[in-house]
């Protein structure tokens, strides 16, 4: 079973070829859906293009997938490996996000999509929750296979000029693995069995009801056929009914349920999944509690089901948005496919002025016109934000009587404006706009203000934390050399690279001091912790190592009055420094260290070797610490590279293993570009778990 079979039936073109081989792998891995994205050139989203066994609402909110996101999909493409997720316990811990959203029994495979080397997309596909929790080895064979024709078809389309759209992604209808017969006798069949029966397809229409069912339910057969349960009965409107359909649809399991259809009919619906859709046994279980007048059937739009499937997967998405620029494309990637907009922007106010935080299907030429203009009452935007409520028109309009000045079209036909609220405090609007006359019944104003309401609050997180990152960063510029001085014959350079997480601020520093015309001093430092004290801390102990290192003192007394600072300063903080002596004239580099992580000297050969400084104590533990210093030469060409251990530091990993990697790249690197090498150096560690900062020196063939 490991071979690669044919395709099931001829393709039109490219483009279809696409969609049979997707239903043909489905077929011969013996899954119940699957999702084809698409990976542009360059591009770092995978969009979804073509998907079979699930209907595209329940999709909609995975429409575009960032190759850094937390789901199965994008670990795939981006490691080029096959993701296994072998249930739903697997699923939450692995990944939460999605888990949140579609807490049904299913497995599921996420696998790179290539041809010739070229990575093209990725495939997912789901079995029903009875799968065994592994999978074996000739589905991952039929896995694999399929992605390999999956390239191959996807390269035939781009090359034929038919690539497959990213837009709106094409539902195909699985292929039938039965025959059916006569539909007389086939309906002739459910009627006589006893109870109602009907059938859902994978849109959750009513495609089929026995006379019996519409009589149970409480309505006409022709007013059932081709709706949506909780559409066209509004008693079934309620969140257990549609969740009860999306767990049959997503895990393909069986399951049931009770309903109380008013006054007091008790009904029981029993639900029975495939690839092409869902079977409906109803039957009466008895009377029930009387339940209250639902009054008037609700008008039309999402249903309540509908609406907490969104804002729980809008939530559990904006609880991971760190900056506003992060908010802004979580909301677009979430609110435009659920809510079939065409375009969206977030406008926030600033001293009486209107601030674009960002948009989607707008150009950048109408936000030019948004931006930075005063914020008067006269536009829908403003409006909203002044008096806190939306507004919606349903049409051109709708839109020109409300605001007969301030009407801006840009392709579109009818807009919601809504107020951005965060504390009990309006700080903005959001706008959606449709490019068809839409109309906004009251269910669907409720779903987008409280779509408003996560993002407003997920705005002031963002643009508070936008805030503090801001100050950290020109704290930290305030704290760094602003530039290192020029040295005959000395060529230096510099990095500082903060932790992925938390402020963009800690305690690491260095510093370059040129003494004379022949001398200079290096230091390189860690404060302990990654916050604004361990900051400030290493604002003082850089000061004083210059100081000192100015005033002509040896390395050994340097350490020695920067650690009695310390300890004067009583702070809980201990420092590790390490401080070099540069002898140009004499070609000789004299060090001495307080804990520091132990410096390398890249040979002009390419020899590289650890320098053995003598240790000593962190600064700011013992105040009659001493700091011996030792000697070293520095032959033509050499290159110094001092650091901090977040260049070294990765869980898991050996220290001296780590630093036998670090010294087998500085000896394969070219170092006739100090910046190169020195970018070089800080990227292979893409994630540091502590702050990066390294000094690179090299010394020329001559001194002075």
């Amino acid at each position: 079973m490991s071979g690669e079979p044919a395709g099931s039936r001829a393709a039109a073109g490219p483009g279809r070829d696409v969609e049979a081989t997707l239903v043909d792998a489905v077929r011969d891995s013996r899954a119940s859906a699957a999702m084809l994205y698409v990976l542009e050139a360059g591009a770092d989203s995978l969009w979804l293009a073509v998907l079979t066994g699930v209907p595209r609402q329940i999709a909609a909110p995975w429409t575009r997938v960032a190759l850094t996101d937390p789901l199965p999909v994008a670990d795939a493409v981006r490691e080029g490996r096959l993701v296994w997720v072998g249930g739903t316990e697997e699923l939450a811990r692995r990944y939460p996000r999605p888990s949140l959203v579609l807490p049904y029994d299913f497995v599921l495979a996420a696998a790179p999509v290539a041809d010739d080397g070229a990575l093209r997309g990725g495939l997912v596909l789901l079995w029903p929750g009875s799968h065994p929790a592994r999978l074996a080895s000739d589905e991952r064979a039929l896995v694999e296979a399929a992605c390999r024709r999956l390239g191959r078809a996807l390269r035939a389309a781009a090359e034929a000029g038919e690539p497959v759209p990213r837009e709106r992604p094409r539902v195909v209808a699985p292929e039938p693995d039965r025959e059916l017969g006569p539909p007389e006798a086939l309906a002739a069949f459910v009627e006589r069995l006893p109870g109602g029966s009907c059938a859902l397809d994978l849109n959750g229409r009513i495609v089929f009801i026995t006379r019996e069912a519409a009589a149970l339910v409480g309505a006409d057969p022709a007013d059932l056929l081709g709706a949506v349960p909780w559409e066209a009965l509004p008693w079934t409107d309620v969140p257990e009914v549609e969740d009860h359909y999306r767990a049959a649809l997503v895990s393909k399991l069986p399951t049931s349920f009770t309903a109380l259809r008013p006054p007091e009919t008790r009904l029981t619906f029993e639900l029975y999944p495939d690839a092409s859709g869902i079977s409906v046994r109803i039957t009466p279980c008895g009377p029930g509690p009387k339940a209250p007048d639902p009054g008037a059937a609700p008008p039309s739009g999402p249903s309540r089901a509908t609406v907490l499937y969104h804002l729980m997967h809008l939530a559990a998405t904006l609880t991971e948005a760190a900056g506003v620029a992060d908010v802004v494309e979580q909301s677009a990637d979430q609110l435009l496919p659920a809510l079939g907009a065409q375009a969206m922007a977030l406008l926030a106010a600033e001293d009486g002025r209107w601030r674009v935080l960002g948009h989607r299907g707008y150009g950048d030429a109408p936000m030019e016109h948004f931006d930075d203009v005063p914020l008067t009452p006269d536009t829908p935007a403003a409006r909203a934000m002044l008096t806190g409520e939306a507004e919606f028109f349903g049409d051109l309009a709708e839109l020109r009587r409300a605001h007969p000045r301030a009407v801006h079209r840009y392709g579109m036909e009818s807009w919601a404006v809504l107020p951005l609220i965060a504390s009990g405090r309006r700080i903005g609007s959001l706008v959606l706009a449709y490019d068809r006359h839409k109309r906004f019944p009251a269910t669907e104003r409720a779903v987008l203000t409280s779509l408003a309401g996560l993002i407003g609050q997920a705005l002031e997180r963002a643009r508070l934390y936008d805030t503090k990152h801001d100050v950290a960063r020109r704290l930290q510029a305030a704290l760094l050399p602003h530039s290192l001085p020029r040295v005959p014959g000395l060529d230096v350079t510099a990095r500082y690279l903060p932790a992925g997480q938390g402020l963009d601020v800690g305690g690491d520093f260095y510093d370059l001091i040129r003494l004379d015309d022949t001398t200079a001093a290096a230091a390189i430092g860690d404060v302990q912790g990654h916050n604004t004290d361990a900051a400030a801390l290493m604002g003082q102990v850089r000061t004083a190592v210059h100081a000192h290192a100015t005033a002509g003192a040896p390395p050994g007394d340097v350490l020695r009055r920067t650690n009695r600072l310390l300890i004067d300063l009583d702070s809980d903080l201990f420092t590790s420094c390490l401080y070099a002596h540069v002898d140009m004239a004499r070609r000789e580099l004299c060090m001495a260290t307080a804990g520091h992580t132990r410096p390398l000297l890249r040979h002009a050969d390419g020899r590289t070797e650890v320098l053995a400084v003598p240790p000593g104590l962190l600064l700011g533990i013992d105040p009659e610490a001493d700091y011996p210093a030792l000697g070293f030469p520095l032959p033509p060409g050499c290159v110094l590279l001092l650091y901090t251990d977040g260049l070294v530091e990765d869980p898991g990993v050996d220290p001296d293993d780590a630093l036998d990697s670090l010294g087998d790249l500085l000896r394969s690197a070219d170092p006739a570009d100090l910046d190169v090498l020195a970018d070089t150096l800080v990227q292979r560690v893409p994630n540091p778990v502590d702050d990066i900062a390294l000094l690179l020196m090299r010394f020329g063939t001559t001194g002075g």
